[in-house]
């Protein structure tokens, strides 16, 4: 069997600090390929500094934060009570069309920035907590903030598929069919602005906590697009996380599996091994 390299991303570094502590953990003991940050909440400086310390070999870059917590700057239409909406109300707001696109832009270059200045290099590559970033609306404001900072080139994360290869998983089918109509026409648009993408994508969950094992993550792997992403969200749990995300204990069972050696055996079953975005900038 021919094998494959894959992208296998954590999101939500910086969103408490037993999350990145768990992240960490996955990153230094090389189960992951790719990291992406939370630089608008108040976890992302001091996690930054762990990053740097621990030095370890995967890609760190920005997760687009619109659904939790407080803007980096005010945004009176868009979050008049110094907090951000949820993620359903977002979305609401984007299909009707009725998102201030100047405000969301100006959110995402503060984000942007924020990133830059703390990690002192720019994000390898962009996604969205919650998908918001294909939301319409959303996008061409986030390809706007990217090309005010130069950042036309760096790769971002379409979260759809094509339906063959989501129906040939099966697992979470409904949930990235649901993602995939929310994308409906990101994928033209993110090329048109110049940026790498991803052809293929994973990681969908129920977050019940107990099921995330060598079964599930083997669905991830099925009917791999020839740039493959998975996405996943391992970490620790605390109080502060109990406050501010209702996925917790499942974050705690994604990082035992991947430090697991029943992740490695199943790497090595499929024939799949950990890849870099940089790779994504030098083939055709």
């Amino acid at each position: 069997m021919a094998g494959f390299d894959f992208i296998l991303c954590a999101d939500d570094y910086g969103m408490t600090e037993s999350v990145s502590r768990g992240l960490l953990e996955a990153a230094a003991a090389g189960r992951i390929s790719a990291a992406s940050a939370m630089a608008s909440l108040p976890d992302w400086r001091r996690a930054a500094r762990d990053w740097a310390a621990a030095r370890p070999p995967v890609d760190l870059g920005l997760h687009v934060t619109l659904t939790v917590g407080a803007p980096l700057g005010e945004m009176p239409h868009f979050a008049p009570s110094g907090e951000f909406p949820g993620v359903g109300a977002l979305a609401a707001a984007a299909f009707a069309r009725r998102l201030p696109r100047e405000e969301i832009e100006a959110e995402i270059l503060r984000q942007i920035d924020v990133f830059c200045d703390v990690a002192g290099a720019p994000p390898s590559h962009v996604d969205g907590h919650q998908h918001v970033h294909v939301m319409p609306g959303v996008r061409g404001a986030l390809f706007a903030a990217l090309a005010r900072r130069n950042l036309q080139n760096t790769p971002v994360r379409d979260s759809s598929d094509a339906p063959a290869r989501i129906a040939r998983r099966r697992a979470f089918a409904t949930k990235a069919l649901k993602v995939n109509a929310l994308a409906t026409g990101f994928r033209g648009a993110a090329r048109e602005a110049g940026h790498p993408l991803n052809q293929g994508f994973a990681g969908y969950s129920d977050f019940a906590p107990g099921r995330y094992d060598a079964r599930q993550f083997a669905t991830y792997l099925a009917s791999p697009g020839p740039r493959h992403l998975v996405m996943c969200h391992p970490g620790r749990v605390d109080d502060a996380l109990r406050r501010l995300d209702p996925v917790t204990e499942a974050r705690e069972g994604e990082l035992a599996f991947l430090l697991s050696a029943e992740f490695v055996e199943l790497l090595a079953q499929k024939g799949a091994r950990l890849g870099r975005y940089a790779a994504w900038l030098t083939r055709p």
